[in-house]
Protein backbone atom coordinates (compact mmCIF):
# COMPACT_ATOMS: atom_id res chain seq x y z
CA UNK A 1 0.00 0.00 0.00
CA UNK A 2 0.94 3.12 -1.16
CA UNK A 3 0.64 5.93 2.13
CA UNK A 4 3.00 8.50 0.07
CA UNK A 5 6.09 10.89 1.55
CA UNK A 6 6.71 11.21 4.95
CA UNK A 7 5.52 14.38 6.65
CA UNK A 8 5.08 16.28 10.14
CA UNK A 9 2.61 16.18 12.31
CA UNK A 10 1.74 19.80 11.46
CA UNK A 11 0.60 19.25 8.03
CA UNK A 12 -1.32 15.68 9.30
CA UNK A 13 -4.67 16.05 8.25
CA UNK A 14 -7.80 14.47 9.96
CA UNK A 15 -9.53 11.49 8.77
CA UNK A 16 -6.20 9.90 7.27
CA UNK A 17 -6.11 6.25 8.25
CA UNK A 18 -4.36 4.35 10.91
CA UNK A 19 -2.40 1.02 10.96
CA UNK A 20 -1.15 -1.02 13.42
CA UNK A 21 2.29 -2.65 12.80
CA UNK A 22 0.17 -5.86 11.64
CA UNK A 23 -0.82 -3.70 9.27
CA UNK A 24 -4.60 -3.53 10.49
CA UNK A 25 -6.44 -0.11 9.90
CA UNK A 26 -7.26 0.45 13.54
CA UNK A 27 -9.08 4.23 12.78
CA UNK A 28 -8.44 7.27 10.95
CA UNK A 29 -7.01 10.91 12.50
CA UNK A 30 -9.62 13.05 14.77
CA UNK A 31 -6.71 15.69 15.74
CA UNK A 32 -2.94 16.02 16.69
CA UNK A 33 -1.74 16.63 20.36
CA UNK A 34 1.22 18.97 20.23
CA UNK A 35 3.10 22.22 21.51
CA UNK A 36 3.81 23.52 18.05
CA UNK A 37 5.28 27.01 20.10
CA UNK A 38 7.62 24.61 21.33
CA UNK A 39 7.83 22.00 18.65
CA UNK A 40 6.99 19.03 20.81
CA UNK A 41 4.57 16.14 19.30
CA UNK A 42 2.86 13.95 21.71
CA UNK A 43 0.55 11.68 19.75
CA UNK A 44 -2.57 11.67 17.79
CA UNK A 45 -6.37 11.11 18.73
CA UNK A 46 -7.93 8.53 16.83
CA UNK A 47 -11.77 8.25 15.51
CA UNK A 48 -12.74 4.47 16.54
CA UNK A 49 -16.34 3.58 15.87
CA UNK A 50 -17.14 6.85 16.83
CA UNK A 51 -15.07 6.66 19.98
CA UNK A 52 -11.53 8.45 20.44
CA UNK A 53 -8.09 6.84 21.76
CA UNK A 54 -4.83 8.39 22.38
CA UNK A 55 -1.55 7.11 20.88
CA UNK A 56 1.38 8.26 22.03
CA UNK A 57 4.09 9.64 20.21
CA UNK A 58 6.55 7.03 21.09
CA UNK A 59 3.82 4.39 19.76
CA UNK A 60 4.07 6.20 16.28
CA UNK A 61 6.32 4.60 14.03
CA UNK A 62 6.08 7.08 11.06
CA UNK A 63 3.58 9.69 9.61
CA UNK A 64 2.93 9.36 6.04
CA UNK A 65 0.27 11.72 3.42
CA UNK A 66 -1.75 9.40 3.20
CA UNK A 67 -1.62 6.73 6.46
CA UNK A 68 -0.49 6.90 10.14
CA UNK A 69 1.71 3.94 11.34
CA UNK A 70 1.54 2.62 14.53
CA UNK A 71 4.58 0.74 16.49
CA UNK A 72 1.96 -1.23 18.27
CA UNK A 73 -0.52 -4.57 17.24
CA UNK A 74 -4.63 -4.24 16.32
CA UNK A 75 -4.95 -5.64 19.81
CA UNK A 76 -2.60 -3.23 21.54
CA UNK A 77 -4.78 -0.49 19.80
CA UNK A 78 -7.82 -1.83 21.21
CA UNK A 79 -6.88 -1.26 24.62
CA UNK A 80 -5.88 2.33 23.82
CA UNK A 81 -6.93 4.88 26.47
CA UNK A 82 -9.55 7.19 25.66
CA UNK A 83 -8.08 11.23 25.79
CA UNK A 84 -8.29 13.50 28.28
CA UNK A 85 -7.36 17.07 29.21
CA UNK A 86 -8.91 20.43 28.61
CA UNK A 87 -10.50 21.66 25.46
CA UNK A 88 -7.70 24.11 23.55
CA UNK A 89 -7.85 27.56 24.44
CA UNK A 90 -8.17 28.64 20.91
CA UNK A 91 -11.71 28.89 19.00
CA UNK A 92 -11.74 29.73 15.61
CA UNK A 93 -13.86 33.08 14.39
CA UNK A 94 -15.93 30.78 12.36
CA UNK A 95 -16.53 27.59 14.00
CA UNK A 96 -15.88 24.32 11.34
CA UNK A 97 -14.02 26.34 9.14
CA UNK A 98 -9.67 24.65 8.94
CA UNK A 99 -7.18 26.35 7.13
CA UNK A 100 -5.75 24.26 4.15
CA UNK A 101 -2.84 23.23 3.93
CA UNK A 102 -1.17 25.36 1.92
CA UNK A 103 -2.29 28.49 3.33
CA UNK A 104 -0.73 26.67 6.68
CA UNK A 105 2.78 25.63 4.82
CA UNK A 106 2.95 29.82 3.52
CA UNK A 107 2.39 30.51 7.54
CA UNK A 108 5.46 28.41 8.21
CA UNK A 109 7.41 29.29 5.16
CA UNK A 110 7.15 33.52 5.71
CA UNK A 111 7.64 33.28 9.68
CA UNK A 112 3.72 33.87 10.55
CA UNK A 113 2.50 31.86 13.44
CA UNK A 114 -0.27 29.34 11.37
CA UNK A 115 -1.83 28.37 14.36
CA UNK A 116 -2.68 32.23 14.93
CA UNK A 117 -4.23 32.75 12.08
CA UNK A 118 -7.47 34.41 12.40
CA UNK A 119 -7.97 32.90 15.62
CA UNK A 120 -9.20 34.71 18.99
CA UNK A 121 -7.94 33.51 22.48
CA UNK A 122 -10.52 32.54 24.92
CA UNK A 123 -10.16 33.88 28.73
Amino acid sequence: MDEGLPIAYQVLDEGIPVYAADGVQVGTVDHVVAVPAQDIFHGIVLRVEGTRRFVAADQVASLHERGVDLHISATAAAGLPEPHGAAPAWRDREPGVKPSRWTHLVDLVSGKDPHRRDWTEDN
